[in-house]
């Protein structure tokens, strides 16, 4: 296990962030989503519910799905992280952004990058899973615009684009 070196009244911790080492300086009582928005930049994590029921802040942690407003900062400690900041590739969206967008999969956006971060993670571990495996991954994430249909449409065909 990484360890932490005391400063102060903060921590420091190093991991990698879309692909990106960085090494930070940070409050033992700060979420991953605090340090992720706050000291880092990347805006995309959306903070929902703060308790870890809505999903919006769902990054990749060692390649698994986490609620980053349940998981502390100093947790991530020697970890990978990616945020929806990393789907993109320039101004090439990636399959599944694609699919949601041509899916009228997303609506307001606001629950999107939570969304897309753990279609992310499902079909990076489980290629082949089965719309019934995608319903139930993805009702663990709140949506109050779009009935949800057009969502796991939009996973299913980005994993049709995505299956050699």
């Amino acid at each position: 296990m990484p360890s932490t070196r005391r400063f102060r009244d903060r921590l420091a911790v190093s991991f990698e962030v879309n692909g990106s080492p960085a090494s930070l300086e940070i409050a033992a009582r700060w979420t991953l989503a605090d340090v992720l928005r706050d000291e880092l930049g990347l805006k995309g994590t959306h903070v929902g519910c703060e308790h870890g029921v809505c999903g919006a802040c769902t990054v990749l942690l060692d390649g698994e799905p986490v609620r980053s407003c349940l998981l502390l900062g100093v947790q991530a400690d020697g970890c990978r992280i990616r945020t929806i900041e990393d789907l993109a590739t320039g101004e090439e969206l990636h399959p599944l952004q694609r699919a949601f967008r041509d899916h009228h999969a997303l609506q307001c956006g606001f629950c999107t990058p939570g969304f897309l971060m753990l279609a992310t993670g499902l079909l990076e571990r489980e290629p082949d899973a089965t719309e019934q495996r995608m319903r139930a991954v993805l009702s663990s994430n709140l949506c109050r615009c779009t009935g949800y249909a057009p969502i796991v449409a939009a996973v299913r065909a980005a994993q049709l684009e995505l299956s050699p």
